[in-house]
């Protein structure tokens, strides 16, 4: 099984310590991505498991194999760089073969290698070409079609994509997902950018500052983030978050921010003035009432336009606060929007001293964070 396992894996320089006991185990042909701000570890864990950094405490397994020594030639792992690093000197198909002649692999089969990768990449009209005399794009295409000819056990990527400009970018991703489906092959993929993160991920791993924040789908880490901190970072715009506290009513359980009450959700393990941060996602604001949503005046400052949609750039109680909103092809009704409206099922309580996420009462009454 061609999957890869991090225990207590731990990286200092000198005395810095920089990863922090990482625990992650990926599955044999899943796409894990390592997402966090600069600096948090990530491209440190990736370079830990291609073997470009020595590990200084823990245990890294690649196929049940434990490889803390093993050179990195010999994990049988491949690697697509943040700068294509290919050979300028060489044509598209030997860059593509070199991996192949390292091995004293046959010439019949780096040939039909060489045919099949291009093939499926797209790149057989440049296999003559230099790297000089190709695009952004198709120079990433050669790097990974580097990396898929090795038919390795493990893919690694390193922001292989942030030198590329938006629309191929988009591209981009679209050809990474796609060739991961086709050739099933375990994968760890580092990026900054979240939007990177949620559309090619089977799983997410949030890092920050060395130590893994959470792990999950997509969709888990959108909809229930562990803490303020992965509430914060994941979604495009981030989840708004206000400092408020619990107040008991006779209707239940609200949260204070200055004059705004928030109707929140009846589960919650929450106490009369508690202190808080309420999280509420761009998406889930509306601008019709239902029988279950919180009316949230806010004082609108800017509209900005992205087609279909527009962020309604606010501020509630003094704190930016941003609506995403359909145009229904014109924004003039959202010029003019002094008043949105929260349904309290899609409200999320962190604990303001914590950061983490507030859940539902456990069975024994205690507070579940």
């Amino acid at each position: 099984m061609s999957g890869v396992k991090l225990e207590s894996i731990v990286k200092c320089y000198g005395n810095l310590e920089v990863v922090h006991g990482v625990d992650l185990e990926v599955q044999e042909k899943e796409f894990v991505v390592l997402v966090g701000p600069s600096g948090c570890g990530k491209s440190t864990t990736l370079r830990m498991i291609a073997g470009l950094e020595e590990i200084t405490s823990g245990v890294l397994s690649i196929d049940d194999r434990v490889v803390n020594r093993v050179a990195p030639k010999d994990r049988d792992v491949a690697m697509v760089f943040q700068n294509y690093a290919l050979y300028p000197h060489l044509s598209v198909a030997e860059n593509i073969a070199f991996g192949l002649r390292i091995r004293k692999e046959s010439k019949e089969h780096i040939a039909e290698s060489v045919k099949e990768v291009s093939a499926t990449l797209g790149l057989t009209p440049y296999l003559d070409r230099r790297p000089s005399d190709l695009s952004g794009g198709q120079r990433q295409r050669v790097a990974m079609g580097r990396a898929i000819v090795r038919r390795p056990k493990v893919f690694l990527f390193d922001e292989p994509l942030s030198n590329l400009d938006a629309k191929l970018r988009t591209q981009m991703r679209a050809e990474i997902k796609r060739l991961h489906k086709r050739l099933g092959a375990t994968s760890v993929y580092v990026t900054h950018d979240q939007v990177e993160a949620m559309t090619l991920a089977d799983r997410i791993v949030v890092m920050n500052e060395g130590i893994i924040e959470q792990i999950g789908t997509p969709m888990e880490l959108f909809n229930n983030p562990a803490n303020t901190f992965v509430a914060g970072f994941i979604g495009s715009p981030p989840m708004n978050q206000l400092q408020g506290v619990v107040q008991l009513t006779t209707s239940g359980f609200q949260v204070q921010v200055n004059d705004v009450a928030f109707k929140v959700p009846d589960s919650l393990a929450i106490e009369d003035g508690q202190s808080v941060v309420v999280g509420i996602r761009p998406e889930h604001l509306t601008l019709k009432p239902d029988d279950d949503s919180s009316a949230i005046p806010i004082t609108l400052e800017l509209v900005e336009t992205l087609g279909s949609e527009a962020l309604l750039h606010a501020t509630v109680a003094g704190d930016p606060f941003i609506i995403k909103a359909d145009t229904n092809g014109d924004i003039d009704h959202l010029q003019i929007v002094s008043q949105v409206y929260a349904p309290a099922s899609l409200v999320k309580l962190f604990d303001a001293q914590s950061g983490r996420a507030i859940t539902a009462q456990s069975s024994t009454g205690q507070v579940t964070l």
